[in-house]
């Protein structure tokens, strides 16, 4: 149920993402999510892909700071409420969100989330019968 996310530094400098996403298709790595948070001077890319410890070593190699973080991808209806329901879970018990990201297809949302204590939130989730996806799982939608 845990996810392996890169998490990549990366300089506000146009040509920069697509150096990194040039660098993953080469090496025949796909990304299945991405989200990227800026301030003035970096950016950090969240990315889920096919192969993380491949592309952790491509990206070292191509002197990227970057490192893998543990996160779940939980699997909800893409209806209004989903996700609140979720995440009443989560407070009920105390779990704090370090930062989520989420996409949806068709009627499936997929909320990707970093929390306190991953392996806590996995067994909340599932003792509360939500679904959590697979890394397999996900790198297959």
């Amino acid at each position: 149920m845990i996810i392996k996310q890169l998490s990549v530094f990366l300089e506000n400098k146009a040509g920069r993402l697509t150096e990194l996403t040039g660098i993953l298709g080469r090496a025949g790595i796909n990304m299945t999510a991405l989200s990227i948070a800026d301030t003035s001077e970096f950016g950090i890319i969240r990315t889920v892909v096919s192969d993380p410890e491949k592309a952790l070593q491509i990206l070292k190699e191509h002197n990227f700071s970057v490192s893998l973080t543990d996160v779940v991808c939980l699997t909800t209806p893409n209806k209004p409420g989903a996700l609140a329901r979720a995440l009443e879970i989560l407070s009920v018990e105390g779990i704090s969100i370090e930062y989520m990201y989420a996409f949806s297809i068709g009627e499936e949302a997929f909320i990707i989330m970093k929390t306190e204590d991953i392996n806590r939130t996995i067994q909340v989730l599932k003792e509360n019968d939500m679904h959590l996806v697979k890394a397999a799982e996900l790198n297959n939608k």
